[in-house]
């Protein structure tokens, strides 16, 4: 079937459009995530299995001393995922034809990932923290980020794991023409396969005592791969807008 020019220059816009936005999108994602992550790795473990000293216990009330101090790692990780459903969104628009139908369904499992993700770090920084300093703290003890068998601990396993889907999604999407393509579908493809079988290693392990073992280990992962692939990304999406400007 021949392509009209209008429907190639078209198809050249959305392109160029879309490797505009994604280009910022992911060094700004790289840089967040690093900041996230050294927020994190400074925050210590207050509960649970990896509490080494001055640990709080159930309803963990005490925790109003560690406020806002132990809140900050949540702020730029709330902007995380939304990020990357942007730079999905890029990347469904540069991809071949032939691979949109794969990464179109990672920009479906990144979005809920968002949701979930998003909506679990903002309950943590607009009510529990805030209801800690007040005293409020009737019910709070299932929402804290203290519980390792919380509904916070739940939702970001949960949130990542799809997010760990929608990596090995748009890696498929990525094909092997360059090494650059190669480390970005391989980044992706990795991360996800590594995210699941952590997931059923640790679970087989630990059992009901999972804890927040496996948040741990997942957001490590998660964290570090949307790190290093806004990095590669944000040169492949230079390289796509460069191929799509006119020549002079």
């Amino acid at each position: 079937m021949l392509t009209s020019p209008e429907s190639e220059e078209g198809a050249s816009a959305t392109r160029m459009s879309a490797a505009r936005l994604g280009r910022w999108i992911a060094f700004l994602l790289a840089a967040l995530a690093a900041t996230a992550f050294a927020l994190g790795f400074a925050t210590p473990p207050r509960s649970g299995p990896f509490c080494t000293g001055s640990c709080i216990a159930y309803p963990y009330t005490d925790a109003v001393q560690f406020v806002p101090r132990d809140y900050l790692w949540v702020v730029p990780s709330i902007f995380l995922t939304p990020l990357f459903v942007v730079l999905a969104g890029c990347i469904h628009g540069c991809v071949p034809p032939g691979k949109r139908s794969l990464s179109v369904i990672g920009l479906c499992f990144a979005s809920i990932s968002a949701g979930m993700i998003t909506l679990d770090y903002f309950i943590q920084f607009q009510v529990v923290a805030p209801s800690l300093v007040r005293g409020e703290t009737s019910g709070l003890a299932l929402f804290t980020q203290y519980n390792p068998h919380g509904f916070f601990i739940a939702l970001e396993d949960l949130g990542y794991l799809l997010l760990s889907v929608a990596f090995l999604f748009a890696g498929a999407a990525f094909g092997r023409a360059n090494r650059l393509e190669r480390a970005i579908r391989w980044t992706f493809i990795s991360s996800g396969l590594l995210a699941f079988a952590s997931f059923i290693g640790l679970s087989w392990k630990f059992g009901l005592n999972l804890e927040y073992r496996f948040e741990v280990a997942i957001i490590t992962l998660a964290w570090a791969t949307l790190a290093v692939s806004g990095v590669l990304l944000g040169f492949f999406f230079l390289r796509a807008r460069r191929r799509e400007l006119p020549v002079p």
